[in-house]
């Protein structure tokens, strides 16, 4: 069962919630124990932590700005701010990732690597990295029920943060052990790491903010479930895109030339409710109904409309039996040509007339007119 945007807020807001206080734990007591146990990678690491804490704040205002319902400014609705707010992100990770190697290089450089690390600052890096995976499990697990990309990128920065506290955890061991350059080392690779995750995250969250369609397996999927849709020959300009998770499909699909629009209309119903039904993050499907395929070009855009064909063609017909009480006229745009369907009244073959006779009379009034390829009677 999908959520509704309030809930999905309230979900994501109280994961995040959580994350950040037990961040607001870590960065203090890193950065504090960090300083006074001499590990310049705890304290890179509770710095690491202090980041989170901004990072939450941002995934809490854009969670908030995020689940309003489309509006006139936003039809498609608002999730483009978390995939903004999780670029964002991503940049914040990538600063923060360069400050901390470039203060590790400083220390290898200024030989300010002469301190060994306490030993109580083993116990803290290990308590970070249980705290870290924890909230990075929890988080994950509701990013997968709300469907929040930005939720989810926020839980691989705690996975992040477990990998960095055990980064430290190693650099802080090999230091006590007496290599005193590891604990800087640790905490170059700590910035590295953060560096990384800020430009996968990036990376994917720009694609969706330019338009990136779906991958090729996704694409194929949702081709097939289309096709098996009753009343359709074939579909082309089949195109996606990604809001926040959630996906936005465009497809133009073929139908039986002959049907009616309403007919054609309701097999576009049911390409819509296929979409919706079975495949999943489905934000929104507009389909276009064709009677032929038109991608390369619509053979039929310089046709005259009804308003300019049907004074030409009463003209060509009078005097033809009928042609004073005809009831409808339908048309088909087809193949660059106009099919014109006929309906008279049933008494005019009361009167004696022939439907082949008449039929032929019709069509050879209409010769000249090239853009006809033939006319059909109807008798009702």
């Amino acid at each position: 069962m999908s959520l509704s945007r309030e809930q999905r807020y309230r979900e994501t807001r109280k994961a995040t919630l959580i994350g950040a206080a037990v961040n607001i734990v870590l960065a203090i007591t890193k950065i504090l124990f960090g300083w006074m146990g001499h590990s310049s990678a705890l304290v890179a690491d509770g710095i690491h932590s202090f980041s989170d804490l901004l990072t939450d704040l941002l995934v809490i205002l854009a969670a908030k700005f995020a689940h309003h319902e489309a509006d006139a400014d936003h039809p498609y609705g608002h999730e483009r701010i978390e995939t903004a707010a999780t670029v964002a992100l991503s940049v914040l990770l990538v600063i923060v990732g360069l400050a901390i190697m470039f203060d590790a290089l400083h220390q290898i450089w200024s030989h300010q690597i002469d301190l060994r690390p306490n030993v109580y600052v083993l116990w803290i890096a290990i308590f970070s990295v249980i705290a870290n995976e924890i909230i990075y499990r929890y988080t994950k697990a509701v990013a997968k029920r709300v469907k929040s990309d930005m939720l989810h990128a926020n839980a691989l920065h705690s996975r992040g943060d477990a990998a960095s506290s055990l980064v430290v955890l190693i650099g802080v061991g090999g230091s006590l052990l007496g290599v005193v350059w590891l604990d800087a080392a640790a905490a170059m690779l700590v910035g590295a790491m953060i560096i990384k995750m800020g430009l996968l995250i990036g990376w994917k969250n720009i694609s969706e903010l330019v338009d990136t369609g779906v991958d090729e397996a996704s694409l194929a999927n949702i081709r097939k479930h289309i096709l098996k849709v009753p009343g359709i020959e074939a579909i082309h300009q089949l195109r996606t895109r990604k809001m926040a998770g959630k996906i936005l499909i465009d497809v133009h699909v073929i139908v039986p030339a002959h049907v009616s629009v309403s007919e054609g209309h309701h097999i576009g119903d049911q390409v819509l409710a296929t979409l919706y039904r079975d495949i999943e993050n489905i934000q929104d499907v507009t389909v276009h109904v064709d009677s032929e395929d038109d991608e390369r070009y619509s053979k039929s855009a310089s046709l005259p409309v009804r308003g300019q064909l049907l004074p030409l063609l009463k003209k060509a017909w009078r005097g033809l039996p009928g042609a004073d009480c005809v009831q409808d006229i339908t048309l088909h745009y087809l193949g660059g040509k106009i099919e014109v369907i006929v309906i008279l009244p049933l008494a005019i073959l009361q009167q004696g007339q022939d439907v082949t006779e008449l039929n032929r009379a019709y069509q050879q009034a209409s010769a000249k007119m090239i853009e006809v390829s033939q006319i059909k009677l109807l008798f009702v």
